[in-house]
């Protein structure tokens, strides 16, 4: 009997262990199905895990886009940056003789600090941290190659580098309000995660073109994450950001920056605001304001671009336009005569000269030249009246945004409600205006009526591919008045420089004929009414030359400079314009003599348009070329030429240079003498670099000529003042002059 139990209770036993076991091989059989069919095993995917474990990713990193001159001159661009670490970690010593980490903290931090601009304390405190590695803040970031170099000749212990990149403005304080900055940002989840923002300027307004993509490379490994051997590669390439080609010209901006420099030095005034442009295409060739900022440091004090955010009542360069308007309708005679020194306005206090008196009865020509703005309430209420006035005012885009391509801009403010405000905004007072409207209704002064839109992005390129992603055209916003008004004007503004009456003795340039007005406006009081007082204005002067055919608009207004008794408004304004057209003008290679003659003569005499010669053989366009007294020079020993510059189609005068690239070896040739722009054609073509210090033409060259040249050989070039010779005459000339100004 009992035997029978026994065995019965073995079996039970037994039964239960089979269903047991039954069970958990149709759980695990279930299990093994589902994660076939699903992949996945608590929501989460093996293939994923496994490719996490077992691959590698690497990042590859990307550029942001660069921001260069219309000649490719770099103005913005990533470079190399460091990271200062120290190694606190003593176990990665494995010699006493070569230690790995800081040994000494209190000496490390004596010799450390003093490159990394912190207190020894403070660095002292970063060494003695209870952890295995430190950075030393923003101090050790972002620090340059040189100085790296020095604190490796230290030869700390412990002290080790990590590299990385940055934002960096190779010159500096150059048109910094145009193009802005831009900086690291950390994430503020991930501090490790960091990448380069616009903040300002260009660099934020055009920063979904700049912002670069970092790629990556993945491959298999084993646990331990060494690549598996034959492990194939998957790359994601980098995509760099696209580069920004603008309109300003180095070298000119720095002619600009120059002479703001000084000016700020001498008169320490509150603003200056300076642009230079192209009035055939609008182009912006330099645009700089003070007080401005270095972008590497970004000591800024003003956000704003003054020379499109500015608006101010502008003065006496206002006149230029009602002149226009005036002569467009055919009720300007220069001869006629008018009563100068007051002018009854119905409702309101009269209008006066700047001095007050006036001159007498004089003609309305002497009118312009002495800036009476009796002449111009006559001209703008009587001549043409304020209604028909008020339409050339939206002719010239003096009453909209011009719509240059920077963001920032603001909008006039014209007063035409009350009477006399609608005379005094003839002769620029009582509404306010931008400069940079002032010169995009000056191009149609200068550009035979036809008014061109400014703007300063020339285009944008594709880093990787070179491919143009952007090409900005010029803009023709209107035509105000006819060629032969905008030569009339050219003409009578000429005599306020050239005149012993006119407001602009200062700026007559010797051997170059400068048409332009004055202006001083005055700067409204919180308190009511206008500042008062000697320097209390703004002082300006637009500019064009040569007069005969105005290559280039100059526009500069010194706010509140510091002047002695003696001295007039246009001293420093014109020790910024004229420093900056001359020097321009020579750069472009505009010679004084061009104006002697008219267009017509000189074009039959000494230019041509220039025709394509690649494939040509050399010695048959040198003969062609020098038929037409046009200097070639031959780059490479070759025979057949293989391309140019310039181009074909564009128009070369006599004494000009023509570069020739031939299919031979290239030999480097004597350049003293040479002006900015011939160089950096020869250096295009010969495939160098170029390294440029002072301004001018070439004095001295780092590579003696009849050199071999191969690609990618750095020239570096010394540039002498042009015509300095003649810069102290001038200066003197200067100082004897006694002009007047128009404070009005």
């Amino acid at each position: 009997m009992k035997m029978k139990i026994k065995n019965k209770n073995i079996n039970r036993g037994a039964a239960l262990v089979s269903l047991f076991f039954t069970v958990l091989f149709f759980v695990l059989l279930s299990r093994f199905l589902y994660i076939q069919l699903t992949g996945t095993v608590d929501g989460q995917v093996l293939a994923a895990l496994a490719e996490e474990k077992y691959n590698e990713k690497r990042v590859i990193e990307a550029r942001r886009g660069s921001i260069l001159d219309r000649n490719g001159s770099s103005i913005a661009q990533d470079t190399s940056a460091y990271t200062v670490v120290a190694i606190l970690d003593e176990s990665l010593t494995t010699s006493e003789s070569k230690p790995r980490h800081v040994v000494d903290p209190v000496d490390t931090a004596r010799k450390l600090a003093p490159l990394l601009q912190m207190e020894e304390s403070e660095v002292e405190a970063i060494l003695t941290k209870d952890k295995k590695q430190v950075e030393f803040g923003a101090k050790g970031r972002d620090i340059s190659n040189s100085l790296k170099l020095e604190i490796e000749e230290l030869k700390l212990p412990g002290i080790a580098f990590i590299r990385d990149f940055k934002r960096y403005y190779p010159s500096g304080t150059f048109a910094s309000n145009v193009v802005g900055y831009a900086q690291k940002v950390y994430d503020e989840e991930d501090p490790t995660k960091v990448e380069i923002v616009g903040q300002l300027g260009l660099e934020k307004s055009l920063d979904p073109y700049l912002k670069e993509t970092d790629g990556f490379m993945t491959y298999q490994s084993d646990k331990r994450g060494f690549r598996l051997p034959n492990a194939e590669e998957q790359i994601t390439p980098p995509q760099n950001g696209h580069d920004i080609y603008l309109t300003i010209d180095q070298k000119i901006q720095t002619f600009l920056e120059d002479a703001m420099n000084k000016v700020v030095e001498e008169y320490e005034p509150e603003k200056i605001i300076g642009i230079v442009a192209d009035p055939k295409t609008g182009e912006i060739l330099a645009m700089g304001t003070r007080p401005s900022f270095d972008p590497n440091i970004r000591n800024i004090t003003n956000y704003l671009n003054d020379a499109i955010s500015y608006r101010f009542e502008p003065g006496s360069t206002m006149k230029i336009f009602t002149l226009a308007a005036a002569i467009e309708e055919g009720v300007y005679n220069g001869e006629e005569t008018f009563q100068s020194g007051s002018y009854a306005v119905k409702g309101g206090k009269p209008i006066q000269d700047h001095n007050k008196v006036g001159w007498g009865p004089i003609t309305f020509l002497e009118g312009v030249q002495r800036s009476s703005n009796v002449g111009f309430a006559v001209l703008a209420n009587e001549k043409l009246g304020t209604d028909r006035y008020e339409q050339y005012l939206n002719r010239f885009g003096l009453t909209e945004p011009t719509g240059i391509d920077i963001e920032g801009e603001v909008d006039s403010t014209i007063n035409f409600r009350w009477e006399r405000d609608k005379i005094s905004t003839a002769f620029g007072q009582g509404s306010a205006i931008t400069p940079i409207q002032q010169i995009q209704a000056a191009t149609s002064i200068a550009n035979d009526g036809k008014m061109m839109q400014p703007y300063i992005i020339d285009k944008i390129v594709d880093h990787d591919t070179n491919e143009i992603i952007e090409n900005h055209e010029p803009v023709l916003k209107g035509n105000p008045i006819s060629k032969k008004t905008a030569d009339s004007v050219l003409d009578i503004l000429e005599t306020v420089v050239s005149s012993p009456n006119g407001t602009g003795k200062l700026y007559a340039i010797e051997g170059y004929e400068v048409a332009g007005k004055t202006g001083t406006a005055q700067i409204p009081d919180p308190q009511g009414g206008y500042l008062t007082g000697h320097g209390n204005n703004i002082f300006s002067f637009l500019g064009l030359a040569p007069k005969d055919n105005p290559r280039l608009i100059v526009y500069i207004a010194v706010q509140q400079p510091k002047l002695k008794d003696f001295e007039t408004g246009s001293e420093p304004v014109s020790k910024v314009f004229n420093p900056v057209m001359k020097n321009s003008l020579q750069y472009l290679n505009i010679r004084p003599e061009e104006q002697t003659e008219s267009k017509e003569t000189k074009t039959e005499k000494s230019g041509f348009e220039l025709a394509s010669y690649t494939n040509e053989a050399l010695k048959d366009v040198n003969k062609k070329l020098l038929d037409k007294m046009i200097t070639p020079i031959a780059i490479g020993k070759g025979s057949k030429i293989i391309d140019q510059l310039p181009a074909k189609g564009e128009f070369v005068l006599s004494g000009d240079k023509v570069f020739l690239k031939t299919n031979g070896e290239v030999v480097m040739p004597d350049v003293t003498g040479w002006s900015y722009r011939d160089l950096n054609r020869y250096a295009n073509l010969a495939s160098i670099k170029l390294e440029v210090t002072g301004n001018g033409y070439v004095s001295k060259q780092s590579i003696d000529s009849g050199t071999t040249l191969k690609d990618g050989d750095l020239l570096k070039i010394e540039l002498k003042p042009p015509m300095s010779d003649l810069e102290d005459e001038e200066s003197n000339e200067d100082q004897e002059q006694v002009t007047e100004t128009d404070s009005e």
